[in-house]
């Protein structure tokens, strides 16, 4: 399953592997040329800018890819439910693997690209640590796929919820724009979006100097994945079989 959905995920699309890597490009240009205007630099304390960006981008794409990749992850392995030892979780767990191997590869593609431009703040100060949050933001996007693979399925509506959802998400989950400077009250509610705390940590890692958002907490980010990679199992324990007689 692994090799079929890595051959359709990166061959299908003669541009597959190029827009996977354009796109965080793009977007980090669009926010360079928005920085002349808003000056960025001086939002962020304790890291450069564009670096600063860049890894919020990586953190929240990887999350993002996770909790997408579930919507038809189901269906589009119906066929393959024939088999016995074939559950509707696999193909979702399956997918979720090869998202989080493409996107690791492409962040260490952003890495190099930046130490042979002399971009030194894109290597992480604490590596280990990095790593350790880099695979705790692939767990939350396993879990969120896990939940939204069943709901997808069983009702179609939730797939153009989502979507809709993706851009609002990217902007409150501060991977353009600080939360530092945010209202108290504001903040408050900001705070309960688990990726701000894991991207948070995440740039940590890279960055020894930087003041992370008071507010954020290790042991919520995990309550909060835990809770939701449980749910998204037990959805998919409860309705096995109405997912294979989809």
């Amino acid at each position: 399953m692994f090799l079929r959905e890595a051959i359709a995920r990166t061959m299908s699309d003669r541009l597959g592997w190029f827009w996977m890597v354009a796109e965080p490009v793009f977007f980090t240009l669009i926010m360079v040329a928005i920085r002349s205007f808003i000056r960025g630099d001086a939002l962020i304390v304790g890291a450069p800018f564009i670096p600063w960006m860049v890894v919020g981008l990586m953190g929240f794409f990887l999350v993002r890819e996770g909790m997408m990749r579930g919507l038809g992850a189901v269906k589009a392995n119906q066929a393959l439910f024939a088999y016995r030892q074939v559950r509707p979780v696999d193909p979702v767990l399956v997918r979720n693997a090869l998202e989080g191997l493409l996107r690791s590869l492409i962040f260490l593609l952003f890495i190099f690209g930046g130490m042979l431009l002399k971009v030194e703040a894109l290597a992480p100060d604490d590596a280990l640590l990095a790593l350790a949050w880099w695979l705790s933001l692939w767990l939350l996007g396993l879990a969120l796929g896990l939940i939204v693979s069943v709901l997808a399925t069983l009702i179609s509506e939730v797939a153009i919820v989502l979507r809709m959802m993706i851009m609002p998400l990217l902007i409150l989950s501060g991977v353009i724009f600080p939360i530092h400077h945010m209202p108290h009250w504001m903040r408050e509610y900001l705070l309960l979006n688990p990726i701000v705390h894991g991207l948070e940590r995440l740039r940590g890692g890279f960055f020894e100097g930087y003041w992370l958002v008071p507010g954020t907490s290790a042991p919520y980010y995990w309550m909060v994945t835990l809770a939701l990679l449980s749910l998204g199992l037990m959805l998919h324990l409860r309705f096995r079989h109405r997912l294979m007689a989809q």
